[in-house]
Order: structure tokens, then sequence, then C-alpha cells
């Protein structure tokens, strides 16, 4: 018998793992850009606990296992952030991306939060530019940081969000 993947709000209990996974998962950014001193792969165990303490972040779990999170903030101008989305490798290229995606921007644009949702990528990072397209995402500006890295913002009006499907499966928590 199979386990389902689950998506609810992180806990303190899962900091670690979230960072744990993180770490992981950009190596393969770290590689793409041949820069190992990335910010998630030097980001501290206090910084995460802190987004913890200070937004939106989800997570999908295979059991007990944190398979997969995001992170999100909504500031005063009523633009909501997404930032580190990410799925452990042996999981990826199954829809949970989407899923999670899905599921972070519906907890940022619930009625009065967010107006926008904006995102980053690398110039290089064509399955995250492919999969935030596939939602909906436009790219509206693009920053060099140095000659290895162009970041790319892309964003979205909450009105596209919430004309489309639900995601499911996302389960609120305190």
């Amino acid at each position: 018998m199979g386990m389902s993947v689950t998506i609810s709000a992180a806990t303190e209990a899962d900091t670690e793992q979230i960072l744990k996974l993180q770490y992981l998962c950009y190596q393969s950014e770290a590689q793409l850009y041949g820069d190992y001193s990335i910010e998630p792969l030097t980001q501290s165990l206090d910084s995460v606990r802190a987004e913890l303490a200070g937004g939106t972040v989800l997570v999908a779990r295979l059991g007990d296992e944190v398979v997969a999170s995001v992170r999100g903030t909504v500031d005063a101008d009523g633009t909501a952030r997404i930032d580190k989305l990410i799925v452990h490798p042996r999981m990826q290229r199954h829809g949970l991306g989407g899923r999670l995606l899905a599921a972070v921007e519906s907890a940022l644009t619930s009625p009065g939060a967010a107006k926008r949702i904006e995102l980053f990528t690398g110039h290089r990072s064509e399955h995250n530019l492919r999969l935030y397209r596939k939602h909906g995402y436009m790219a509206v500006s693009t920053r060099r940081v140095d000659d290895r890295l162009t970041l790319i913002t892309l964003a979205k009006d909450v009105e596209a969000v919430a004309a489309a499907p639900a995601a499911g499966a996302f389960v609120a928590s305190a």
C-alpha cells in the first residue's frame, strides 16, 4: 500500500528537515551556476526558524518525512513573495512542485492579503522557469548579479490565482 503526500503548514519541529532538504535541493543550482556560496546553501538553522515565524511556510510530507517545502510572505504593499520552492530529487517530476506552488499561492492570497505574487529564479534554471510559466507567471524583470547569474523575476496577479483550479490536499494547521 502506497503512502500519499500531504501538504500542511510547517511547524518548529520541521525546521531541521527543511534546512537539510534545502541543502540537498540547491546542490544542482549551485552546480548549474558554479557557485556553492549561494544563500540557500549557507543559511543557518536560526534563519530558517525566523522565516518560519515570520511568514507562511508549507511542507509536503510522505509519512513523517518532509519531501518538499516552500516559503512566502506578503509585504505592506500587498505583494506576495514566494521563495525556496524545493522538492526532494526522488520526488521531482510528479507534480508535487506545482501542487505546493498552488497551495502557497492560496495561503498567501486569502481575501485581502495579496494583490500580486512574485518569485524569482536564475536564468539557467529551465525546469523552474517552465514550472512557473505553466502556472501563469510572466517575466517582469531581470537583474544581472554577476557574470554567472542573472535573476529573472516572474509575477502574476491574484485574479489569476482565483481563476486556477484548486490544488487540493492543503491542510492548514496551527
